[in-house]
């Protein structure tokens, strides 16, 4: 078997059998389609460790991230642990492949001042009743007020919403279930975008989509679901200006775990919110609050 029809049978067990996500299977297929394009695809067995190194230095040659690379190390390495298991190959060529030490990148967060001028912007602009202005007024709140992922933004259902609790029941990662909470300026923003936004949205819709979007919160210009593309867009035209670059809607879920740390959450109730499956994710948001506050210290204190 060549390498490349055995990666596409592991793309499909990604798929049917661990049930991993679409946007998941997508990356390590493209990862194994860059090895069988640079290899010419080869047959199995044929791949060795010297081949797979030489994958590698090319990808830092272009300057690939050093997370992609990370991320390329995992990819191939889960792919011959499955052909070893699967009786496709004897040995693993990947297992003394080793991955570069990922960097810690602290995530871009936005300053409460600069969102409070971005909020206010955008119920100035809804005010006026456009559907479009409600949505992303709406969106925006949301993003911050739930720090909610964005794709679990984009599942949203209006049978999701607890307006009397001000909560949301999201599906996060590995199809876990969670209720979160939103605040009071995210609900006043959601209601105005429920009853005078979405039903003019709705009315757009095509008949194609309309049985996949009457049930959906946030919707487009033409009635259907919101995808996490389009909400990019939306959050980047946005918010892009306060922060000087090209940003999507996880500045906004940063922001709100570092200014809920800074006004004192606990780091476990936080963890909880953002749906992390391990503490040690969530304390990446205290090293941002730590860093703020030594620049604070050395322009301040007098012995700095």
């Amino acid at each position: 078997m060549r390498l490349g029809a055995a990666a596409e049978s592991y793309a499909e067990h990604l798929a049917e059998v661990r049930r991993l996500s679409p946007a998941t299977v997508r990356a390590y297929r493209a990862d194994l389609t860059d090895l069988v394009t640079m290899s010419g695809d080869p047959e199995l067995v044929d791949v060795d460790l010297e081949l797979l190194r030489e994958w590698l230095w090319q990808a830092t040659q272009r300057g690939d991230a050093r997370a992609t690379i990370a991320r390329r190390t995992s990819s191939v390495r889960g792919f011959f642990a499955w052909a070893v298991e699967n009786g496709r190959l004897a040995e693993d060529p990947a297992l003394r492949l080793v991955a570069p030490k990922r960097g810690r990148t602290l995530p871009k967060v936005a300053t409460a001042d600069a969102l409070t001028g971005v909020f206010e912007r955008l119920a100035s602009a809804a005010a006026d009743g456009d559907p479009l202005a409600l949505r992303d007024h709406a969106l925006l709140e949301l993003l911050y007020g739930a720090a909610v992922r964005v794709s679990e933004l984009c599942g949203l259902d209006v049978d999701d919403i607890d307006h009397r609790r001000r909560t949301l029941r999201v599906l996060g990662k590995g199809s876990k279930e969670r209720v979160v909470p939103f605040g009071g300026a995210a609900a006043r923003a959601l209601e105005a975008y429920l009853v005078r936004g979405r039903p003019a949205l709705l009315a757009r819709r095509e008949e194609a989509v309309a049985s996949t979007a009457r049930s959906a919160v946030f919707l487009g210009a033409r009635g259907a679901r919101l995808g996490p593309r389009a909400v990019y867009d939306v959050v980047s035209r946005i918010l892009g200006p306060e922060l000087g670059a090209m940003v999507g809607p996880h500045a906004l879920r940063h922001s709100a775990a570092t200014h809920l740390l800074d006004g004192g959450a606990d780091l476990r109730a936080v963890q909880e919110m953002l749906g992390h499956a391990s503490l040690g994710t969530t304390q990446i948001y205290t090293h941002v609050s730590s860093e703020r506050l030594t620049a604070t210290y050395r322009l301040a204190h007098p012995r700095a």
